[in-house]
């Protein structure tokens, strides 16, 4: 055993590993429906190096009573700890309810429009407001699509997304 503190990189997960997130996930968002009396159907994916678990349901379902963005944020909280308890591995996985992540693409987007639409009117810079790093990195991509130019500001709860025309 080496006296060296340094510690070596944590390797990516595998999907092995991803599949195996989203499985215990799965397992913890199920019981949760089962208990509160919900009906949805769940979909489990491994792609960019994350799990992303999703719940749907029919028109008729009730699980739209969990997409608002606040309670999806919690349950994607909860889910995640379930999963880091379960596996000793922190998760990095992404949890979608009834389409809310899509809308919150939509919106983001929507956004991103118009924090272009301040650029195109001679503004220096455009920033967004606070979001997740998840929702900056959806950000950064949008905005790098329509050749605009960002980086993230401030720290903690307070991060947003900050956008200019560039060079």
């Amino acid at each position: 055993m080496s006296d060296d503190l340094t510690t070596e990189p944590k390797a990516a997960p595998t999907i092995k590993d991803l599949e195996n997130e989203g499985d215990v996930a799965a397992d913890y968002i199920e019981e949760l429906l089962d208990i509160a009396d919900l009906d949805g159907d769940l979909d489990i994916d491994a792609r960019n190096g994350r799990a992303y678990v999703s719940v749907t349901a029919s028109e008729q379902g009730n699980v739209r009573v969990l997409s608002r963005p606040e309670t999806v944020s919690a349950l994607q909280e909860l889910t995640r700890l379930a999963v880091q308890n379960k596996t000793g591995q922190y998760s990095r996985l992404i949890l979608d309810v009834g389409g809310s992540r899509q809308t919150r693409e939509q919106e983001l987007a929507a956004l991103v429009d118009a924090a272009a639409a301040r650029l195109e009117a001679g503004a220096a810079a455009a920033a967004l407001p606070p979001m997740s790093s998840y929702e900056r990195k959806l950000v950064h991509d949008l905005v790098s699509e329509r050749g605009l130019v960002s980086h993230s500001d401030g720290e903690g709860k307070d991060r947003h997304t900050v956008i200019t025309a560039g060079a």
